[in-house]
C-alpha cells in the first residue's frame, strides 16, 4: 500500500488539474452517503465551547475506487498552535477492496476545499474582480489565496485575522509567491467594502461579514463554519445575495448561515440557486451588481475526486 504525505499531496494536487477534476466529479458523482457527524464533549477543564467533532466520509464508484476519510476537528487547538483539523484518507480498490493508498487527509482537505471555492468563484465572481479579502489565517487560508489567485487576475490580496500578527506572518510568507501585493489589514469593516471577492475560513459563531458593509457585485465564499451554530455571514447578507452551495443536503443539514437565515425568515430552501452537481448553465451571475454567495460545508464527492485525481496522476496504469 502506498502512502502520500501532506507535502506530496500539496505538490501534486495542482489547481490547474484539480479544479476540473472536482468539477467533473460533481457532474458525475460517486455514491456518497451523507457523512456521519459525531460531537465529542470535551472535559470541563477545556475552554468552554471547544467540543470536538469526528467525521466519517465514505464514497465509492463500484468496480473503480472506494474512499473513506476520517476527520477530527478540535477548535481549541489554535490555542496550542496546532491545526484544528486532522484527517486520514484510505483509498481502496473498487473491484476487490484491496487497500491501495493512505493519504494525508488534512492536506487533501485543504487542497480540495480551496479548489471547490475557486471553482465557484471562477463561475460567479465578476471577470474584473481585482481585490481578494481573506478572512482567517488558519491552515486553509494560504491554499484559498493560491487557488483564487490562479483563476483571477488579482491586483491586491488583503488578509485579516483575529490575531494581526498571524495575518502579518501569512502575508509575509505569501508575498514572494503571489503575482500581486499581499497586505495584512486590521480594519475588517473597511476591507469588506474594498473587496471584489471575500473568502472566509473561520470557526466563528458571530458573523464577521455584514450585509451593510459588502458592496454590490461582490462574490462571497464561505468555507469555514461547518455547524448550525456557526456563521461567517449575517442573515441579511444571505437574503440579499444569490446563494450557491456544494451540496444541498449538506448545506441544509450543517450550514449555519443558511439554517439560521431560514429560521429567522430571511430566506427559504428555495433560495438556494444551485449545487455543484447542477449544470454550468445554473452557475451564472445575473448582473454585475448582484452579490453571489457560495457556501461549502465539505463533501465526500470532492475528497473522492481529489484522491482519484492524485491516484491516476501517480499510477496512470493501475488496475
Amino acid at each position: 500500500m502506498q502512502t502520500f504525505s501532506g507535502q506530496e499531496i500539496c505538490e501534486n494536487l495542482d489547481f490547474d488539474g484539480l479544479v476540473p477534476a472536482i468539477s467533473s466529479g460533481y457532474l458525475n458523482p460517486p455514491t456518497a452517503p451523507q457523512r456521519i457527524h459525531h460531537q465529542i464533549n470535551m472535559p470541563a477543564t477545556q475552554v468552554e465551547g471547544s467540543d470536538a467533532t469526528l467525521l466519517y466520509m465514505p464514497a465509492w464508484r463500484a468496480g473503480d475506487l472506494i474512499g473513506i476519510k476520517l476527520v477530527t476537528i478540535f477548535p481549541d487547538n489554535a490555542r496550542r498552535n496546532e491545526p484544528s483539523v486532522y484527517g486520514n484518507y484510505l483509498l481502496l480498490d473498487g473491484a476487490s477492496g484491496r487497500p491501495l493508498a493512505m493519504l494525508d487527509g488534512t492536506a487533501l482537505t485543504l487542497r480540495r476545499t480551496a479548489a471547490v471555492s475557486a471553482l465557484a468563484s471562477s463561475r460567479l465572481a465578476r471577470k474584473d474582480a481585482r481585490t481578494l479579502l481573506m478572512i482567517g489565517t488558519g491552515a486553509l487560508a494560504p491554499h484559498l489565496i493560491e487557488a483564487h489567485a490562479r483563476f483571477h487576475d488579482l491586483a491586491r490580496i488583503l488578509i485579516w485575522g483575529r490575531r494581526h500578527e498571524k495575518a502579518e506572518a501569512l502575508a509575509k510568507s505569501l508575498s514572494p509567491k503571489m503575482p500581486c501585493p499581499v497586505e495584512a489589514i486590521d480594519d475588517l469593516k473597511m476591507a469588506q467594502g474594498d473587496a471584489d471577492i471575500i473568502s472566509a475560513a473561520t470557526l466563528t459563531t458571530e458573523p464577521l461579514i455584514k450585509c451593510d458593509l459588502v458592496r454590490p457585485g461582490t462574490h462571497v465564499g464561505l468555507v469555514g463554519a461547518y455547524r448550525p451554530d456557526m456563521a461567517e455571514a449575517d442573515s441579511a447578507l444571505m437574503a440579499k445575495g444569490r446563494i450557491f452551495v456544494d451540496t444541498r443536503a449538506g448545506a441544509l443539514a450543517e450550514a449555519g448561515e443558511i439554517l439560521q437565515a431560514i429560521q429567522s425568515g430571511h430566506i427559504s430552501e428555495d433560495d438556494i440557486i444551485a449545487e455543484l452537481s447542477d449544470p454550468d448553465t445554473k452557475w451564472q451571475r445575473g448582473s454585475t451588481d448582484e452579490i453571489t454567495i457560495f457556501k461549502s460545508v465539505g463533501s465526500a464527492i470532492s475528497d473522492f475526486a481529489a484522491a482519484g485525481y492524485l491516484w491516476q496522476k501517480q499510477t496512470p496504469n493501475h488496475k
